[in-house]
């Protein structure tokens, strides 16, 4: 049978292609191998929040007394928190199947074979396309480390589904996830350790706002190696994992009950038949696009981790957006100029647009608003003792160029400030628009 759209990876952004170009009366079939809803709704956004969620209200009964309320005996139990977890998956799972089905979108489980720009080979059948869409996302990158083959870890899958809590846990990468996982298990009373090779944590953020964050975490008990790389593991049955790492030229080590892997992911790109397109790419292995999503090759469009933009849920969702508007004709480009970042630790911390860091290298001259979160009434009364700060990075014409914020609810927050940073909104600009009161999201304002 022939489609207008064939769509290969039924995350995020081939769900997102799948339903819109559905949604516009093309016919379309949408290729995925596991489960429809990617590593982003399976194994990844979705599952860590939602156990994210359980500890902070776990956080937040245990210090009610801040807020002149008591709570006795308080507990949680972990089966019954990774039991959640899998039945919010389930009903969102269903939710987009739903909207995939009544967009009549044709969903082939299965693991699809490219045998050209046209057809597409899965479980025997061969499809024919004019327009192939790829979304195969990324998998998690395990660097081989000495003693790794002997040694029992965890990758994020297995820290997401673990019913018994560790007495300890090293954490090798104190990334975006890495550190969402010892925010997680901190708050639940176990010991953990980071160990980092970079020289702070979440890279590719503002560097400030990440020590920062570091430092909250340090308070809480959680214990950091930066600067340090990991040069082998050992494990004895019975006994704990030891961890070894190079630091400042001296070797060192940490034990802990669990290990969890954290360096990172890295693009699909085997197993589908992506070199019979023999599309161009960049020095990193990642296919280039243009601005529309369009390959090297006409009519075959790439989104999501494999164009190495950005590895993140809500880039590949508009990176789709736009791939099936240039399919109907629709004017559309993509911009990535205001992608917030965001991590869902207990503080939050998000962030969109450049860093200090980025305009440093970039040459860039810009000017530096800072403002402590204390400055919003809102944030006040809902954070009883507790701090963050507001960063706003502007340019020699008022526009602002980045934000970074430390305190809940950042991630609720950050999108004012990626619609002025994309609608480039100068700083007087940005000040007429009026804010609700009281509301966290006026330390926007209060910076201005």
């Amino acid at each position: 049978m022939k489609y207008q759209v064939a769509i290969i990876g039924g995350g995020p952004a081939g769900y997102t292609a799948a339903e819109a170009a559905g949604k516009a009366g093309l016919s379309v079939v949408l290729f995925e191998k596991k489960n429809v809803g990617g590593v982003c709704l399976n194994e990844g956004c979705i599952p860590t929040k939602t156990l994210l969620y359980s500890a902070k209200t776990y956080d937040n009964a245990s210090h009610a007394s801040k807020y002149a309320v008591s709570a006795a005996e308080i507990s949680f139990d972990l089966p019954k928190i990774i039991s959640r977890k899998q039945k919010v998956v389930r009903k969102l799972v269903l939710g987009v199947k739903s909207r995939l089905t009544s967009h009549k979108v044709q969903l082939v489980n299965g693991e699809a074979y490219i045998e050209d720009k046209n057809h597409v080979r899965c479980g025997g059948e061969v499809f024919e396309c004019d327009n192939l869409i790829i979304c195969t996302g990324s998998d998690t990158f395990v660097p081989p480390i000495p003693g790794i083959d002997k040694t029992p870890f965890w990758t994020h899958r297995d820290a997401l589904d673990n019913k018994e809590l560790p007495q300890s846990l090293a954490i090798i990468g104190g990334g975006v996830i890495g550190m969402e996982f010892a925010s997680f298990f901190n708050s639940l009373g176990v010991q953990v350790t980071v160990i980092e090779m970079l020289d702070e944590i979440l890279g590719g953020l503002d560097k400030e706002i990440a020590a920062m964050l570091r430092a909250e975490y340090a308070k809480k008990g959680v214990k950091f190696h930066m600067s340090s790389k990991v040069t082998s593991l050992s494990y004895e049955e019975g006994l704990n994992i030891r961890v070894f790492f190079e630091k400042d030229g001296v070797m060192e080590s940490v034990e802990a009950d669990k290990l969890l892997m954290s360096v990172g992911r890295r693009p699909v790109t085997q197993g589908f038949g992506l070199e019979n397109l023999h599309l161009a790419t960049g020095e990193r292995g990642q296919i280039i696009v243009n601005e529309q999503m369009q390959t090297s090759k006409p009519g075959v469009y790439v989104c999501g981790d494999l164009t190495g933009f950005s590895l993140l849920a809500h880039t590949a969702v508009r990176e789709a957006e736009v791939a099936v508007n240039t399919i109907l004709g629709k004017a559309d480009a993509m911009s990535y100029r205001a992608i917030p970042g965001v991590v869902y630790t207990n503080p939050e911390v998000a962030g969109v647009g450049m860093t200090e860091e980025s305009l440093q290298k970039s040459g860039m001259s810009y000017q530096i608003v800072k403002l402590p979160m204390a400055y919003s009434g809102r944030f006040v009364a809902e954070n009883e003792g507790v701090n963050g700060v507001c960063k706003l990075l502007f340019a020699e014409d008022d526009t602002l160029l980045g934000a970074h914020v430390l305190g809940n609810p950042a991630s609720e927050i950050i999108t004012l400030a990626g619609m002025a940073i994309e609608l480039k909104l100068r700083r007087q600009d940005w000040k007429k628009i009026v804010f609700p009161h009281p509301t966290v999201g006026e330390i926007f304002r209060e910076a201005l």
